[in-house]
């Protein structure tokens, strides 16, 4: 049988699949001059493959079948017995009408992923099947000719350890020779994703990452076997473990780190966690394993907020250390921010970019508050929803009345953290690693004025009439 695996680009803005947002995906419009900037960087540096399409094309190749990756539009030549697409929300419609074209020529399609699990009704009139769940453990039973119909059940699989190695060989570009940037740490054309555990422990409302399976790990052995078959293949790889809680057990990331090192192997790797999981004895300890870059949710300066959210505050002593520690290490920190929680107002917003600016992580990423299907935040402000198309659920715009800020407001409030943020002198010296306390000294005052600058562009900018 021959199989393939689309993966589809899309022909607006940046959008990332997969494993991001828990798989409904985000999509970078550009709506300024420094987000313009920051798309641009991220076709370069976060094009990553999709893990989950690299473990379907293991179990597909491991029971014999050929399977054809594409990102691309249906070509002339592109014949199949069936085609898996990975779903998404903010890309929705480009998937259905590929899969449209494919069924048109007689191919069996089905669709994979979060989306098409929660939101079926977008996908079944363009698909014959589709696997609700991890794919799996349904992929496994095609593999042995048992094509699905309608919505197939794909059972979690709790034993990781059994499931084949991503083939990267058959689903990606050769990313052995893409080349590296000191300073950013990840190399150009992103790495190799790893999940050393699926599901999240925790239980933030408006997060998507625990809604689709269960929270499990996988054996430390198992994953050095990967990361060592990586090295085998590919000279010094760069990994980036998508876990969304990698650290969760420090036990585990002490022994990882102990069997990378006491199997030689050279490699560079990056992962995202929560900052009251780490120490500054566990950062050493990670680094001198090839820890180079870490990503982290702040989401918000008020505990309060964040509480009624499900998701537990971490004071911002802890927050400054390992902050601290890290640029002292050379570790590229990149924190997460959310606008518009219910909360929230202009002066709480302000307070959130204000302490962004000031915590001084390497990058920082800021996104309205979006409520995502199968999360108690949907449930919660489904009747306020105002935005009627799901591509418009991308993180970066309105979906809902909020109580205290208008649309125009959040909009532009989000413009505004990434001008603050991006536009200062001191993020090119924490970009810089600039140390050098005279320098820092003459850099801040340079913050003041900037500041003083750009409140004064604010304050023109919104009072000026700007249709939203």
């Amino acid at each position: 049988m021959r199989v393939v695996l689309a993966d589809l680009r899309s022909s607006r803005g940046f959008v990332s699949k997969d494993t991001v947002v828990g798989g409904y995906g985000s999509r970078l419009d550009p709506f300024s001059r420094v987000t313009s900037v920051i798309a641009y960087l991220k076709k370069q540096f976060h094009d990553v493959p999709s893990v989950h399409m690299a473990y379907i094309a293991a179990i597909l190749t491991r029971a014999g079948h050929d399977v054809v990756w594409t990102r691309d539009e249906v070509a002339d030549g592109l014949e199949a017995d069936v085609a898996l697409v990975l779903s998404s929300l903010i890309d929705y419609r480009n998937e259905t009408a590929w899969a449209d074209r494919m069924r048109a020529r007689g191919v069996k399609v089905g669709f994979v992923g979060i989306t098409a699990s929660k939101m079926p009704e977008l996908f079944a009139d363009h698909g014959d099947f589709i696997l609700n769940g991890e794919p799996e453990a349904a992929v496994m039973r095609l593999a042995q000719g048992e094509v699905p119909r309608g919505i197939t059940i794909s059972e979690q699989i709790n034993d990781l350890d059994a499931l084949p190695f991503p083939r990267w060989d058959l689903v990606t570009e050769d990313r052995g020779k893409r080349f590296g940037i000191k300073w950013s740490s990840r190399p150009v054309g992103g790495g190799f994703p790893l999940l050393a555990s699926r599901g999240c422990p925790e239980h933030c409302t408006y997060c998507p990452h625990r809604i689709l399976a269960g929270y499990r790990a996988r054996s430390i052995a198992n994953i050095a076997d990967e990361l060592e078959r990586l090295c085998d293949q590919v000279r010094r790889p760069y990994v980036i473990f998508r876990d969304p809680l990698f650290s969760e057990q420090r036990d585990r990331c002490v022994e990882l780190c102990d069997e990378i090192q006491a199997r030689g192997l050279t490699l560079t790797f990056e992962a995202e966690t929560r900052l009251d999981r780490l120490d500054v004895e566990l950062l050493d300890k990670l680094y001198d394993a090839g820890f180079r870059a870490m990503s982290f949710g702040v989401e918000s300066l008020d505990p309060e907020t964040l509480k009624k959210s499900g998701r537990r505050p971490i004071p911002q002593t802890h927050q400054r250390e390992i902050i601290e520690h890290c640029r002292k290490k050379g570790i590229v920190t990149a924190a997460f921010y959310v606008l518009g929680f219910l909360q929230d107002d202009w002066n709480s917003i302000a307070a959130t970019i204000d302490y962004a600016t000031d915590l001084g992580s390497t990058f920082a990423q800021f996104k309205i508050l979006t409520p995502y299907p199968g999360t108690p935040m949907f449930k919660q402000l489904e009747p306020r929803l105002t935005e009627g198309d799901w591509e418009k659920y991308d993180g970066y715009t309105p979906t809902f009345a909020h109580p205290n800020l208008t649309e125009r407001e959040l909009r532009f409030l989000l413009g505004a953290a990434y001008t603050r943020f991006y536009m200062r002198p001191s993020y090119l010296a924490n970009f810089l690693k600039i140390q050098n306390t005279v320098v820092r000294e003459w850099v801040s005052r340079m913050d003041r004025r900037v500041n003083a600058r750009h409140t004064r562009e604010e304050i023109a900018g919104f009072s000026r009439p700007v249709a939203c």
